[in-house]
């Protein structure tokens, strides 16, 4: 793939005193085989040394790569100005690991196929992924392909989307603190308009902890703003759709 021809991919990371782990983030994008890729770090002020493993990265990345560190108002917010920086044909939000050093290059040559049942493009990918706290596997994110009326999404940290679409549809709503991806899936994906193309892989490997698996009273709150934004977008049939989710959710803890 010549990078000439090759879709430019913007990796947007949010940071806040994360060190260790944004090493190992960062390791793994640089193992990537992808060509054309802009990283794109969107800070929060962090103070632990963060900012010195940004610089260090910025130097010796084969990749282009973009930062700024400034106050935000939580990380929905923070993806929202990442965002904005980027320049790429494609999008994804990332703060975890690459499985393997061909990611990139199988997610974007899946994009680029053609939906055989539709013969349209597809607007994205997405594929399989694992929440682990250090070596131990915590919960197996494998949905496959759905219908978010069926309590369905993709895993968000690994789906790969067109700018157009985020031109269309806009942002993520900083009113819902933890569940503002979810809403957004709904909004672009309830009426099945637009098509995502599925890997049955685990592509990512995610930090365990963040603000949807932070034990039961975020589950609690993510579950309220589930509702909410499935009754937003003017989904019908919510309560059945978030008991089909919560369902969903349960399976894949091991």
């Amino acid at each position: 793939m010549e990078n000439k021809k090759s879709k430019k991919v913007s990796l947007i990371l949010t940071t806040f005193n994360c060190k260790d782990n944004l090493k190992k983030t960062l390791a793994s994008i640089e193992d990537q085989d992808y060509p054309n890729v802009e990283v794109v770090i969107k800070d929060g002020g962090s103070e632990d040394g963060t900012l010195d493993i940004i610089l260090e990265y910025q130097k010796a990345s084969k990749y282009q790569v973009k930062w700024v560190s400034k106050p935000d108002k939580g990380i929905f917010d923070a993806m929202n100005q990442g965002y904005r920086l980027t320049t790429g044909d494609v999008l994804l939000f990332f703060n975890d690991v690459f499985t393997t050093p061909n990611v990139i290059s199988k997610m974007i040559s899946k994009i680029e196929t053609i939906n055989p049942t539709t013969g349209e493009e597809y607007v994205g990918a997405h594929a399989d992924l694992v929440y682990a706290d250090g070596d131990k596997i915590i919960r197996k994110w494998h949905m496959g392909e759905g219908n978010i009326k069926d309590g369905w999404m993709p895993g968000h940290p690994t789906l790969f989307l067109k700018r157009e679409i985020y031109e269309k549809y806009g942002l993520y709503d900083p009113s819902f603190k933890i569940g503002a991806d979810y809403e957004f899936m709904i909004r672009i994906l309830k009426d099945k308009k637009n098509q995502l193309a599925y890997i049955p892989e685990v592509m990512v490997l995610m930090f365990y902890g963040g603000t949807s698996s932070g034990g039961l009273k975020n589950y609690i709150e993510s579950f309220k703003e589930g509702h909410r934004a499935l009754k937003i977008n003017g989904v019908k049939g919510a309560l059945v759709i978030d008991i089909k989710r919560t369902v969903n959710v349960l399976k894949q803890f091991i």
